[in-house]
């Protein structure tokens, strides 16, 4: 983040997670283009265990200017397995569901630590992940936090990461 746009707060770990959902933002068709994040916490594990949409990856994907071959790789998902089910219009299985949520999470979080610091304006949280995701970090041992996205416990640690980071406990 540029210094113009780091937040200073200490953020929510997804600080829209209360809203309600409403049911013709996350079902059907609409699920796909709409983020997931803003959901609240009960209606994501049910949307975690039914499956979302597997073209929610490519979708991903494209808002975050990554390649859908770096972030299928960084979620450790099969290729063959996603191009099938995207062809098909198909769900994802609950742990395909659960990395993929866990990707629209730190977005999520990385936004809200942008609006609390009061300049949102032009930020992209996704873009701005996509980018933080590939660089080496010393505080994983000069690994990337991609390479940690592909469980639960990873991404965990990678949201704490961001955490440090917006406090000034990690630079």
């Amino acid at each position: 983040m540029s210094d113009s746009k780091t937040p200073s707060a200490r953020p929510a770990m997804v600080a829209t997670a209360q809203q309600p959902s409403t049911p013709e933002t996350t079902e059907g068709a609409g699920i796909a283009t709409t983020p997931l994040y803003p959901i609240d916490p009960q209606h994501r594990i049910d949307l975690i265990r039914s499956g979302i949409p597997a073209a929610r990856v490519s979708q991903l994907s494209a808002r975050m200017g990554m390649s859908r071959e770096h972030l299928i790789h960084s979620l450790r998902l099969s290729r063959a397995a996603i191009s099938r089910k995207e062809r098909e219009g198909t769900l994802l299985s609950s742990d395909e569901s659960e990395r993929v949520m866990g990707v629209e999470t730190l977005i999520g979080m990385v936004q809200s630590m942008v609006e609390e610091s009061g300049n949102p304006e032009g930020f992209d949280a996704a873009r701005w992940l996509s980018t933080w995701l590939t660089q080496p970090l010393p505080a994983l041992g000069g690994a990337t936090p991609a390479s940690y996205m592909d469980t639960f416990e990873g991404q965990k640690l990678v949201a704490e990461l961001l955490t440090m980071m917006q406090s000034g406990a990690y630079a």
